[in-house]
């Protein structure tokens, strides 16, 4: 398996986002069927690594411990330019990473993975919830927004949505990725000239435990 992804991760003019994105979701596959090869996990992979890295993908994932983009996609070393916090909350060093994986190394496509039963939604829905019931949706979105919370700030716009409409976590876990990705745009001019100039493929995606499928909610 790992030649294959190899080749089709690969940083070069020819490789098309597509066929990245492609070669991503077929390792997901394997992972989701019981049947990762795990290669390119060897000696021989990490010597071939040592002079640079040349991964045609940079995921932003959760931190979340079940939450691996490397096995998720069964991608080997230097396939995958994995940039991991709790609820994929966005930050400086989080921007200039993303930025580095597409200006210095010239990723391909950039997908924001979230995932099913992710705790930090969990922690911040019932906050919400209660912010709500005490204040109302106009007064709860303030409060978000000037909130000293991070996760709060990320999160909160998400879980407003998902209480306004009456929607499960599943949802506002969708909404949330979608948040991130605008957010991401907004705060990277690098990253919008990428996109604008169709160096770039944004994927907003969703990983769920319980198939182990990743579901492609946007690209």
């Amino acid at each position: 398996m790992q030649e294959e992804v190899s080749e089709d991760f690969a940083n070069e003019d020819s490789v098309l986002a597509t066929s990245v994105l492609s070669a991503m979701l077929a390792g997901n596959r394997k992972f989701a069927d019981g049947n990762s090869a795990h290669a390119g996990v060897n000696s021989e992979s990490r010597m071939k690594l040592i002079d640079g890295q040349h991964p045609g993908a940079v995921v932003l994932s959760c931190a979340d411990s079940r939450v691996a983009p490397e096995f998720i996609f069964d991608a080997g070393l230097g396939v995958i330019f994995s940039v991991r916090t709790a609820g994929e909350v966005l930050d400086d060093a989080v921007i200039a990473s993303l930025e580095y994986a597409v200006s210095d190394l010239g990723v391909k496509v950039l997908v924001v993975l979230g995932h099913e039963h992710c705790g930090a939604v969990k922690a911040v829905l019932p906050n919400v919830q209660k912010l709500v019931s005490e204040y109302g949706e106009d007064k709860t979105s303030e409060i978000i927004e000037s909130s000293e919370s991070i996760l709060l700030r990320s999160l909160g716009s998400a879980a407003l949505a998902g209480v306004e409409e009456n929607l499960d976590t599943d949802d506002i876990e969708r909404i949330h990725v979608s948040n991130i990705l605008a957010e991401i745009c907004e705060k990277s001019q690098i990253i919008r000239e990428a996109v604008f100039k169709d160096a770039l493929m944004l994927v907003g995606a969703r990983y769920r435990m319980s198939d182990g499928l990743v579901e492609v909610l946007s690209c």
